[in-house]
């Protein structure tokens, strides 16, 4: 069932907070828009409100079909902060329910409806995947091993905590990257299938900074992601 948890007319007081540029006319989903074009606050609340109602369902019924035991009810929510960075994450509240967050700069950063339908077919994935619970168990993990070879090794009580900070963080971003393509290739399916083009959703990384194949970066370079964009969508036939 759909539900949100910012009103429009809130929605529209955050989005406009924030620094956009021209109040063109609306651009169609699966239209890639002009580099210079974006949307104005009042198109950015219509087209959240629109791309929600028409991918929130069709996430809820991948996440049936692919999960078990896994709360499917997702709850899409918007950051009322307006100086928040662009930002959407995947989180839970205290009862397992799968809770969307987006942030009023980033809902007013996308040029057409397919880039903001890809970011939270994306970000719902990560819920389907259960990427919170596996990344946790991974941190758990690390840092048992890191703690237990700093107390080998004559480690304090200070160090040993260290440690285990150490592996934590190295055991959260040990998989980081293959998540986030699982939750890519997921993202895709959702976005497809709520009827807006993944290709051009994809289009949004053109425009964030590459981070390339660093180490232990938490996400992959641009291109394999827009690669398992590609593959996806051959495999779903299109």
């Amino acid at each position: 069932m759909w539900r949100w948890t910012v009103l429009l007319p809130v929605l529209g007081l955050v989005v406009s907070a924030c620094d956009v540029a021209g109040t063109g006319s609306p651009i169609p989903a699966s239209a890639p828009a002009p580099q210079e074009w974006q949307m104005s606050p009042e198109l950015a609340a219509r087209t959240f409100t629109q791309v929600v109602q028409r991918v929130e369902p069709v996430a809820e019924r991948e996440c049936r079909r692919q999960a078990r035991g896994v709360n499917c009810d997702f709850l899409i929510a918007v950051d009322p902060n307006p100086r928040a960075q662009p930002n959407a994450f995947q989180s839970e509240d205290a009862r397992g329910r799968p809770v969307l967050t987006f942030t009023a700069s980033l809902i007013g950063s996308v040029r057409n409806a397919d880039e903001l339908a890809f970011v939270m077919g994306h970000e719902a994935a990560h819920h389907i995947a259960n990427h919170l619970e596996r990344q946790r168990l991974n941190a758990a993990t690390a840092a048992e091993i890191f703690g237990g070879l700093a107390t080998l090794t004559g480690g304090g009580t200070d160090d040993v905590a260290d440690a285990q900070k150490l592996g934590a963080a190295v055991g959260a971003r040990t998989y980081s990257k293959e998540f986030e393509l699982e939750a890519d290739r997921w993202g895709t399916v959702i976005t497809y299938r709520a009827g807006y083009d993944p290709r051009v959703g994809a289009a949004f990384f053109a425009r964030i900074p590459d981070p390339g194949d660093r180490f232990l970066g938490s996400h992959p370079p641009n291109a394999a992601r827009v690669e398992i964009v590609e593959r996806t969508l051959r495999e779903l036939g299109e």
